[in-house]
């Protein structure tokens, strides 16, 4: 089995493949930068023992990371409890993109695995939109090459931005009933409507115009936390995939075995 891990600002994804590269168990925990090791391999040997996985069936693990501190402390936990080396998306790891942006050394490893399973998933071009803590859209020519993106605040960021640099916003919930109009009656569903539909509405001008550039239609694929809530909001016909980055993890692991 091979253990594919993705350290977001917010949430820590773990995802094990069997042989046939099928995803045997899918987890989160929120992400700690004050976890120490120990406390992180505790954390993945519970994972492991919820879903009647025995350590010893990792073969190998894949690491993707923007939080720096924890990538230091999950790192060796890993190793310790899966007794396998940990390969880490950077320099040095080939991913088969072909990367077509000003400064290819500055893509994000959480991008570089996202783009590569949509590469290795998905009919090219393929538009990609990443909704976390930061909202992103990539895009893969027909090529396979990644030309670039957008990076905007997240639903969550735009909530909490609401909340903190204003007198009498509240500081609300982004998941709960869904939202049936787009005119708020009220101060919450004001909020939720600018949240989430405006993320909606962008999400399809931001295609449209992607298209546009690209020359031709794309396959559309949404992940990340917030996308099954935005998803319903959007007038563009896309795939839901929330597991596209732990697919692109496998990829690149099976590229540098």
């Amino acid at each position: 089995m091979i253990l594919a891990i993705d350290v977001g600002n917010t949430n820590t994804q773990f995802g094990g493949f069997d042989e046939n590269d099928r995803l045997v168990f899918e987890s989160r925990i929120a992400t700690n930068q004050f976890r120490m090791e120990d406390e992180y391999a505790i954390t993945l040997y519970d994972i492991l023992g919820l879903y009647n996985v025995d350590p010893k069936q990792i073969d190998g693990a894949i690491l993707s990371s923007v939080v720096p501190p924890v990538t230091v402390q999950l790192k060796p936990a890993v190793e310790k409890i899966c007794g396998c080396r940990v390969k880490t998306i950077g320099p040095g790891l080939k991913t088969g993109l072909n990367i077509k942006i000003d400064e290819p050394a500055s893509l994000g490893a959480d991008m570089a695995a996202v783009a590569v399973g949509a590469k290795e998933n998905y009919q090219l071009p393929v538009i990609v939109i990443d909704l976390g803590t930061a909202t992103k859209i990539l895009a893969v020519d027909k090529s396979g090459a990644f030309i670039g993106g957008i990076i905007a605040p997240g639903v969550k960021i735009s909530a909490e931005a609401l909340a903190a640099k204003t007198a009498c916003l509240p500081l609300i919930g982004i998941s709960g009933e869904p939202i049936k109009k787009v005119i708020g009656t009220n101060t919450i569903d004001c909020m939720r409507s600018g949240l989430l539909n405006g993320t909606a509405f962008m999400l399809d001008g931001m295609i449209e115009s992607f298209e546009s550039e690209i020359g031709e239609k794309c396959t559309v694929i949404a992940t990340g936390g917030f996308s099954s809530v935005i998803k319903p909001l959007c007038k563009t016909d896309f795939v839901l995939d929330e597991n596209l980055i732990l697919k692109g993890l496998l990829a690149i692991y099976k590229k540098n075995k």
